[in-house]
This record gives structure tokens, sequence and C-alpha cells, in this order.
């Protein structure tokens, strides 16, 4: 999903050559359209389509529980706005100009740690976590969880007790060679508490450990 005709076209091309089946559009409403309609293992998202803009889509695409993998493009480099991306459900950032190398580098990296095996199911206080299925539900209720919040959850739940530091968190759940600040995983912990816990400023489950980072005690 890219705005630039040339630029969509080789990287379908490249992607193709590597296996993958590709499905191309030049704006937002198409995007959206797309990835609604039929069923993707990962979407590539550009942040500045026409019509609707990428963080739109995102936001719209996570309003109706799709769980796919996004990763974003962008031109645009400024923290802020990679820490808007995140928060609206993006799983990925990844910066213009990128070699095609490192971008099928983060592909086969976001689908091998989205698909990897986990524990079958898991409890923790009133939430139930199937990693299989990739469903979780608290009090009954399901909870729709980004692909990046399943590989967090997934660190803490395998290391109970554990004393997780934030760079420790990013090997696990972002790609390598990302750039990832403590702010942006802080933020994340954050997303991810409003989902897990039931009074995320007081948590029970994923609790910051000052000066050291996170341990989770579900």
């Amino acid at each position: 999903m890219e705005d630039e005709a040339d630029i969509a076209l080789g990287l379908r091309d490249d992607l193709a050559r590597q296996g993958y089946d590709v499905g191309v559009v030049g704006d937002g409403d198409a995007a959206l359209r797309m990835a609604t309609s039929e069923r993707w293992d990962l979407i590539l998202l550009d942040v500045m389509l026409p019509k609707l803009d990428g963080y739109e889509v995102c936001r719209e695409l996570r309003r109706r529980k799709v769980r796919t993998p996004i990763i974003l493009l962008t031109a645009k480099v400024q923290e802020a706005e990679k820490i808007l991306g995140l928060e609206l459900g993006a799983d990925d950032y990844v910066t213009k100009p990128y070699s095609p190398g490192e971008l099928r580098a983060r592909i086969k990296a976001m689908l091998r740690r989205f698909d990897e095996s986990a524990p079958a199911v898991e409890r923790f206080g009133d939430v139930e976590v199937d990693f299989d299925r990739a469903e979780a539900k608290r009090a009954g209720v399901p909870i729709e969880l980004t692909a990046l919040e399943w590989r967090l959850l997934k660190a803490f739940v395998g290391r109970r007790g554990r004393v997780l530091r934030r760079d420790q968190l990013i090997e696990l759940a972002w790609d390598a060679g990302t750039n990832v600040t403590d702010r942006v995983v802080d933020t994340h912990i954050m997303n991810l508490r409003k989902k897990i816990e039931a009074v995320p400023a007081e948590p029970r489950f994923i609790r910051g450990v000052r000066g050291l980072g996170y341990r989770f005690d579900g």
C-alpha cells in the first residue's frame, strides 16, 4: 500500500521473487478495503497515502479488530511520529530510503515472530491467553492485541518473576537493528497494561522496577 507507483511496483516485484503473494493499491480508501476484505499475513502501509493517510488506515484497521501485523513505511523520522504510529497499532516502522534487503529482513522477522510457537494456554488473574490461536480474554471478554503486543506478552509470560531491561525487551519483541527508544518501549507497555490490567495505573502483572525495567508477576 504505497503512494508512488514506481516504488510500489518495484517492491511488489521484489517480494514476488521471494515467493510472496502481493497485492498493491495506491490510496488509503483502497488500502482499507483490501485489508478488510481479504486475509493477509502482513500489511506494508505507507504513511503518505492520498485520501486516507497511513495513520488513519492503521487506526481504522485496529478499530475494526484487524490483527494483521502492520509495518509503516515513511520518510518521516521524528520520534513523535513514530510513537503516534505505534500507539495507533502499528507493529514496526521502516524509514525511507530503505534497502530491499533490510525490508525483506524486517518482513521475515515479523512473520516469524508472529507465527512462532508459544505455550498453548496461559492464565493469570482473570486473563486467559491462547498463544497458538492468538486469542486473549479478560474476565471472559475478548482482548484485541497487536502483533507487537503479543510478542511482548509472550516475552513476559515466558520469563515470569525476572526483571527485563528495556534493551532485552527490544531484542525479544522488535526486529534486529530497529532503532527503538526507551520511550517507545514504555508506550507499548502502557498500551498492553490497558488491555490486561484491571487498573492500568496500578498494575498487578507488568510491574515497573525503578532504574531497571519491568517484571511480570502473573
